[in-house]
């Protein structure tokens, strides 16, 4: 499948072809598909009659004298075909090769060697052996062929999609993974553990020590790899030597950024790390998070996207739909800041996008702060495509907020819940706009997303940050995740304009990568509880809704921290309740055994009650407690706090405070000093 070119050279060498070389060297990679084209150049030498002496360097040990015992028959008989596989092996005899053995091969022979290790300059620099060698480097399968393998293996095409991801064109990663079934209909597929193993064995092979490895796991799980961040990440150990180990790995391309991993091997160490030791994984990355941070910090103006970027990278699977956060680069759109002929054609896009009264706001603030703004053009053109607006205020003033009403409603959430203190000031990403109005994923609005990341990670002394959304639909979700819940939903000329915000002060920016950068994220509450203007029995909107509930679970034994939830403002807890804490006890309790429906719900209840509810368990000890994969587990407690939030979200309002009976035996133990209710 696939290989046409690679094949049609040595159908050319095995033909006699005048001009056909005698020395192909094949290199690339592990389980890239070097020994299927050397057992491809044997059939068909064979099919022509010509005598295959077929050599394997594992078992040579870098001795001339055994490669030229078992290469023997080649300098006997004229035409004879010599295949040498995993040459890296004896890499040391390559010299010697050259110079000495082959020069005695009989008339007519040819040479097929294969290794990991691309051949030295001496082949090409020499010019006897210039003209009758050729490198062929092995590539991986484009999406194409490798959906054709996937196919032809009887793979169905629902599940191709995720294999192609996984094995980054990799034949032996198609292969290997084409053989591990999903764990049923409709399931993600992920890669068994004796798969990864086995791959992790074929691709990366042996490794000199346990400082290399955590190398390898550094460069899996960054963008690119330079000398600074493997120094971040390991410490005190001999940097300088590994990163030089690491820029002559086959699988390993080194670039004028960095080092760059062979995709299936990047996905591979990723996942065997992952699966092996979470814990592990977590830490590595943190690590590379908080390296990201510095790397921005400290570059200067023209590197700032890039290296935002390359920290973003490390989310590229956390995206949700329309892969909302796309680490890719977009070389043809440029960020430049705002010149004064743009200020027509950003006041024109405003009005398109968004209506007058938003064009109104757009107006005021290029009087106000014209440095605020950054346009995007085309590269080699100077015309606006697109702008954004990141105001900085230390201050409310009155002609601010009568001429934006978002601005307005933001200052009435600073000083009900997070006053500014001596010195602090808040930040708004006030605008982004784009041709065709809302704000939906494209190259411009990647780049908006990453000058306003930079802005909160290169910006001191900021108390506040928020960002307006009029696509709340889109982007809630995500925000929420990313510590931005929903604060309030402004009218702008009869549009919906949404508020998401944070306060800095309850989790800082170096404490926010690092808990972005983990994969069992818990929400952490990232704006006061009493930010938001609803009560008792209301409804809160959904991000902040799904929120509450993670960060209710998450602090269920710990009560003072539980009676701060964002749910005792919701329609869980009635109106008057002389205990607000204990009736939203009791509606999770309620809602958690209303999910015993089917047998997904059970699992669904178990998972939550081993993790949350009878007892605060790291979550690779709950799995334990129920029996399960870690992986398995993880998939059970996503799907369990879904669906514990859609019961929650369905429950009726309370209108008047519940009787509480005895609820010892029920759905879980609350911690001491608490007092659950059911409702049933």
């Amino acid at each position: 499948m696939g290989r046409e070119p690679e094949r049609a050279v040595l159908d050319r060498m095995l033909s006699g072809a005048a001009d056909a070389p005698l020395v192909a060297y094949l290199h690339g990679p592990g389980g890239i598909g070097k020994s299927s084209l050397v057992r491809y150049a044997a059939r068909q030498a064979e099919l022509t009659g010509r005598r295959v002496v077929r050599v394997d360097a594992r078992f040579l040990d870098a001795d001339p004298r055994r490669l030229e015992e078992a290469a023997a028959p080649a300098c006997a008989e004229p035409g004879t075909v010599l295949l040498i596989d995993t040459f890296e092996r004896c890499q040391p005899l390559e010299a010697w090769l050259r110079e000495t053995f082959l020069l005695r091969l009989a008339d007519r022979a040819i040479v097929i060697l294969a290794g990991r290790v691309a051949p030295d300059a001496e082949w090409s620099l020499d010019p006897g052996w210039a003209q009758v060698f050729t490198a062929l480097a092995v590539r991986p399968l484009d999406p194409a062929q490798s959906d054709a393998l996937l196919a032809a293996r009887g793979v169905p095409a629902e599940q191709r999609g995720a294999l192609v991801a996984f094995a980054g064109g990799s034949p032996l990663a198609l292969s290997l993974a084409a053989s591990v079934p999903a764990a049923a209909p409709g399931a993600p597929w992920e890669p068994t553990g004796d798969v990864l193993t086995t791959l992790v064995e074929r691709l990366v092979g042996d490794l000199p020590s346990a400082v290399h490895r955590r190398a390898l796991e550094v460069v899996a799980q960054a963008y690119v790899t330079r000398e600074p961040l493997l120094r971040a990440v390991l410490g005190d150990e001999d940097t300088t030597a590994v990163f030089s180990w690491l820029r002559q790995l086959p699988y390993i391309e080194a670039t004028p950024e960095g080092l760059h991993p062979h995709d299936a091997v990047r996905a591979t160490l990723e996942a065997d790390l992952r699966w092996r030791d979470p814990a592990r994984y977590d830490h590595v990355r943190v690590r590379i998070s908080l390296a990201g941070l510095q790397a921005v910090r400290s570059a200067v103006e023209d590197d700032v996207l890039l290296r935002v970027a390359e920290w973003m990278f490390l989310f590229r699977n956390q995206g949700g739909p329309d892969d909302l956060y796309d680490w890719r680069t977009h070389p043809h759109v440029e960020d430049t800041p705002l010149r004064p002929e743009d200020v027509p054609g950003v006041l024109r896009m405003a009005e398109e996008a968004e209506g007058p009264a938003s064009a109104a706001a757009v107006a005021h603030w290029l009087r106000r702060q014209p440095e605020a703004f950054r346009v995007h053009r085309c590269s080699g053109s100077s015309a606006p495509v697109s702008f954004m607006a990141i105001l900085r205020l230390d201050a409310p003033l009155p002609e601010d907020r009568a001429e934006d009403p978002v601005i307005a409603a933001v200052w009435d959430l600073v000083e009900a819940s997070a006053p500014l203190g001596p010195g602090e000031h808040l930040g708004i990403r006030r605008f982004a706009v784009q041709p065709g109005g809302r704000q939906r994923p494209s190259p411009l609005m990647e780049l908006i997303a990453r000058r306003t990341v930079a802005e909160e990670m290169r910006t001191h002394g900021r108390a506040v940050t928020f960002a307006v959304f009029e696509d709340a639909d889109r982007w809630g979700r995500y925000l929420a995740e990313a510590g931005l819940p929903e604060l309030a939903a402004v009218d702008v000329g009869g549009r919906q304009q949404h508020v998401f915000g944070r306060d800095w002060r309850r989790q800082t920016v170096e404490q926010w990568v690092q808990h972005r950068a983990r994969t069992a994220v818990t929400p952490v509450a990232t704006w006061p509880a009493t930010a938001s203007a609803s009560g008792p029995g209301d409804r809160l909107p959904r991000a902040a809704f799904e929120e509450g509930v993670r960060e209710a679970l998450r602090t269920w034994h710990t009560p003072r921290e539980f009676a701060t939830s964002v749910l005792l403002r919701s329609h869980l807890v009635p109106p008057g309740s002389p205990d607000p804490a204990a009736d939203l006890r009791g509606a999770i309790i309620t809602a958690l055994d209303a999910i015993q429906t089917d047998p997904a719900g059970v699992k669904a209840h178990e998972a939550l009650t081993a993790t949350y509810i009878a007892a605060s368990r790291p979550h690779k000890a709950a799995a334990r407690r129920l029996g399960v994969p870690y992986g398995t587990y993880r998939r059970h407690l996503a799907l369990a706090r879904e669906r514990l939030t859609e019961r929650l979200l369905r429950q009726p309002a309370m209108t008047s405070v519940p009787t509480r009976p005895d609820t010892s035996g029920g759905a879980g133990a609350a911690p001491a000093g608490s007092r659950p209710t059911s409702r049933r």
